[in-house]
C-alpha cells in the first residue's frame, strides 16, 4: 500500500477542449528545460518556472515489449520513450502492432489507460510528419 503522502510519478494526462491529448507540465524561465512533471522549481536550474502543456505529438526515441507479468498489467505490453514535440522526453504505453512502435516513428497522445499511464497511437496524416 502506498504512504499517504506519496506523490503519483506519472506524468498527468490533460484533454483539451478541442479533444487533443496532451501532458502537463512546466518550462524553465530561466533555461531551456523542459519536465512532464510538476516541480516548485526547475530540475536543472533551480530557476523559476511556469505550467506548459505537451504534444500531442512526439518521436519515438527507444522502444521495447514487455513480455512478463508486471504489476497487475497483461503482457504483452509495448512501452516507448517517446520525445514530444517542444517538450520532454516520456514514457508512455504504445500500441502492439505486433511489435512496439520503431524507433523514429511519429506517435501522437491518446487516452491514458485503464490504470492511467500515458499512451500513445500511431499518427497519421500531418501528425505523421516530422515537427520542426
Amino acid at each position: 500500500m502506498p504512504h499517504a503522502d506519496a506523490v503519483d510519478p506519472r506524468p498527468c494526462s490533460e484533454l483539451d477542449t478541442d479533444g487533443t491529448w496532451r501532458l502537463a507540465g512546466l518550462r524553465c524561465l530561466r533555461c531551456p528545460a523542459v519536465s512532464a512533471h510538476l516541480w516548485p522549481r526547475c530540475p536543472t536550474c533551480g530557476g523559476p518556472v511556469e505550467r506548459a502543456v505537451f504534444g500531442p505529438g512526439g518521436t519515438v526515441w527507444s522502444s521495447t515489449v514487455v513480455r512478463i507479468p508486471v504489476a497487475g498489467r497483461e503482457p504483452p505490453v509495448a512501452l516507448a520513450y517517446v520525445d514530444l514535440d517542444d517538450g520532454p522526453r516520456v514514457l508512455v504505453h504504445a500500441p502492439l502492432a505486433p511489435d512496439a512502435p520503431a524507433v523514429g516513428s511519429r506517435v501522437v497522445l491518446v487516452a491514458p489507460t485503464a490504470a492511467g499511464d500515458p499512451a500513445v497511437g500511431a499518427a497519421v496524416g500531418a501528425d505523421a510528419e516530422v515537427a520542426s
